[in-house]
């Protein structure tokens, strides 16, 4: 597979990952909106700098992963259930919940910069998910482990997690007040995302099978 489709694939894979609101970008619209964009674009290279990290770190795991294939095989089987238990919360059971007001404290270019490091780094959600994503695009044969690919596709999910960073530093003011980004809409397009994951996920393990 060219390191040009490897790139993208980490791009929309980050991009999918990101698009919810949570911490990160939900953090990155406020200082934007308070502070300006420059202060919004310096908290946001610090988280990218750690998604980078991140996502090298499951490419690794991933990469151990694909050497146990039964392992794979469990893990793969339980994601599935995850994923079809979190489309069924977000799309039927989920209730519409006041969003939390993240107020900045930091004022400095050099603490945000440092809040984005620190934000960014406890939240290990993207670990998991990215090593999860690229065992199954392996499994498709759309990923390889090695060097070159892996530094590829961390270079593509940085990007991608900037990009939507981005979209929310300079929309976010002019779309907050929009029926799409009410909770309610989020939760479905949340539980759109995982259902979508869980089909891939599916496909993945019957296409295993058939092997």
């Amino acid at each position: 597979m060219s390191t040009t489709v490897i790139f993208f694939l980490g791009v929309i894979i980050a991009l999918v990952g990101v698009i919810p609101p949570g911490l990160l970008n939900m953090t990155a619209a406020k200082i934007s909106l308070k502070e300006g964009h420059n202060r919004g674009f310096v908290f946001s290279i610090g988280v990218c700098l750690i998604v980078f990290l991140q996502t090298y770190i499951a490419a690794m795991f991933a990469r151990y992963l694909s050497n146990h294939p039964n392992t794979v095989e469990i893990l793969r089987g339980v994601a599935f259930v995850i994923f079809v238990l979190l489309s069924i919360y977000f799309l039927f059971l989920s209730k519409s919940n006041p969003k939390p007001d993240i107020e900045p404290h930091a004022k400095s270019k050099k603490s945000r910069f440092f809040q984005g490091l620190f934000l960014s780094a406890i939240n290990v959600f993207p670990i998991p998910y990215q090593a999860y994503m690229t065992i199954t695009i392996a499994g498709f044969g759309w990923f390889a482990f090695d060097a070159m690919s892996i530094v590829t596709y961390c270079s593509g999910a940085t990007t991608g997690t900037f990009i939507m960073l981005y979209v929310y530093i300079f929309f976010f003011d002019k779309i907050s007040n929009k029926k799409l980004t009410s909770q309610k809409n989020m939760n479905y397009i949340i539980g759109a995302i995982t259902a979508i994951v869980a089909l891939i996920t599916l496909i993945n393990i019957l296409m295993d099978h058939l092997k």
